[in-house]
């Protein structure tokens, strides 16, 4: 029996959902070269990659799980969370130029407000629905939007280019941004383009496409970075910046990035994520991690507070707990 064996730590599940369902949005192949001559790409000799790149990232942590008081003798599940965005200048040097670090309380109540505690303020923020999943989304929402703020706040000067960690989602309005997915969770090309994948070699990309997802398009491509051999898919991060760009623009963009990216692919002997995680983002998470503070202080902070809630005010006889 032949196999091979995925290098990321299966901690993180793999780099590959191997169940991953097919994009039900629109897909253009034909952006760069027409669908029959897909082949793997290499940005042209000469290519310049950017003088700058600013990557962008954010965390997220769940500091509690609690019963928000209804009011009416009932209680909703909520949780409590901190979360943080920054950004890294990387041009010979990596430098950290903007930073930010948000806490909230989430649920679907109305009796919802922000909580007082000795490391801050959790911002109430309401959820959807009291489902686990919709409380962790609006966690991940905030965080978003925290990173939305900072790539904001770092729009490039001249030729440096928006590196960020994820999909664009809401970021797409910010000139020449591009995302970096690591994981793979929806096959968007149909089986004889998707096939191409497999076929990179390091540096090398696929042509163009454009996915047709409301609220708006952007414009995708696939390139495997430098690491260890393994399946078709190892290596291979999924680029995509807006539509909203010129043809020409998006795929002198793929090019530039192209060439860039592979030299901040990580190691798997420093990242267990590698070589997807690139060095950057994985120096930011950590440095942002450490911004969030003690998990240990702030769940006593968060225990005090709720102990300083007389009864029936909003949920001081209520258990906080992981």
């Amino acid at each position: 029996m032949r196999f091979t064996v995925d290098p990321w730590d299966p901690a993180y599940g793999t780099s590959l959902e191997v169940e991953s369902a097919a994009t039900e949005a629109p897909v253009v192949a034909d952006v760069e070269v027409p669908a029959a001559r897909w082949a793997p790409r290499r940005p042209p000799p000469g290519t310049e990659p950017p003088p700058a790149i600013v990557f962008v990232d954010g965390v997220r942590r769940i500091d509690a799980r609690t019963w928000i008081d209804a009011g009416d003798g009932s209680a909703v599940p909520g949780i409590f969370a901190s979360y943080a965005a920054g950004a890294v200048r990387c041009d010979g040097t990596a430098k950290l130029t903007a930073r930010a670090v948000g806490r909230g309380v989430f649920a679907a109540s109305g009796a919802l407000t922000d909580v007082e505690t000795r490391v801050g303020r959790f911002v109430a923020h309401t959820a959807r629905d009291a489902s686990p999943e919709s409380l962790v989304y609006a966690v991940h929402e905030a965080m978003a939007e925290c990173e939305v703020r900072i790539a904001e706040e770092t729009r490039r000067r001249g030729e440096e280019v928006l590196v960020l960690d994820g999909p664009i989602r809401k970021r797409g309005h910010i000139p020449d941004a591009v995302g970096v997915v690591k994981s793979h969770h929806v096959r968007y090309l149909p089986p004889d383009l998707d096939r191409v994948v497999g076929l990179l070699a390091t540096g090398e990309r696929t042509p163009l496409f454009r996915v047709e997802a409301p609220p708006f398009s952007r414009c995708s491509w696939y390139l495997r970075l430098p690491g260890p051999p393994g399946g078709p898919w190892a290596g291979v991060v999924r680029c995509e910046v807006s539509g909203a760009l010129a043809p020409h623009h998006a795929c002198a963009l793929a090019d530039r990035v192209s060439v860039a990216l592979p030299r901040f692919a990580s190691e798997g002997h420093k990242d267990a994520r590698a070589p997807q995680n690139l060095y950057p983002i994985g120096g930011l998470e950590r440095e942002l991690r450490h911004r969030l503070g003690d998990a240990a202080l702030v769940y006593r902070a968060l225990r005090r507070a709720s102990a300083a809630v007389p009864a029936g005010q909003g949920g001081g006889d209520l258990p906080v707990g992981p």
